[in-house]
């Protein structure tokens, strides 16, 4: 037996010029080698020849088990930053769209009505949109934005750094994925 035919391919004469690689199969009850293409009742066609067995079910899926042992601490202060300036910038509209709503349903009129019954006091008149007004209540909110965007990138670079330490003493966090 040669070293092509125990690797499974044996190369074979067209025409007695030229000799392309074959793939071929040994039969257990006659040891003969017969090339791959070839079906079990001797024709070429593999339209006619039957078909292996059908593919099994699906399983569940492989599970594969990961650890994350290191977090960058620039992605982690730059994905921070980006999410709380849009937890920002929607914090900002929503304050503008609860005054709108609350406004249009005439809740600082009434609230005017009620301060002004208690105090009665003619000459100083009480206004509540001094004090919530639409312009202060959205420099306010910008304001409350800016900081939360500083702590929150802040804390989110400190909380990698301190997670880096703590897997290289611990090893990290560890996660199973599967695969659907």
């Amino acid at each position: 037996m040669s070293t092509a035919d125990h690797a499974g391919t044996s190369m074979r004469s067209v025409s007695g010029s030229s000799s392309e690689p074959t793939r071929s199969l040994s039969r257990p009850d006659s040891g003969a080698n017969v090339p791959a293409d070839a079906a079990p009742n001797g024709s070429s066609n593999p339209a006619t020849a039957p078909q292996g067995p059908a593919p099994a079910a699906r399983g569940t899926g492989r599970r594969v088990r990961l650890t994350v042992s290191r977090v960058d601490p620039w992605s982690a202060m730059k994905m921070s930053f980006l999410l709380s300036v849009a937890l920002g910038i929607a914090g900002v509209v929503m304050v503008a769209v609860l005054w709108t709503i609350l406004a249009g349903m005439g809740v600082f009129e009434q609230v005017n009505g009620l301060v002004g019954q208690i105090i009665q006091d003619g000459e100083n008149t009480f206004d509540i949109m001094d004090f919530l007004g639409f312009g202060r209540v959205i420099s306010l909110a910008i304001v409350v934005g800016v900081i939360d965007v500083i702590l929150m990138t802040a804390l989110a670079t400190l909380a990698a750094f301190l997670y880096n330490v703590s897997s290289s003493l611990v090893g990290g966090l560890q996660l199973t994925l599967t695969d659907d």
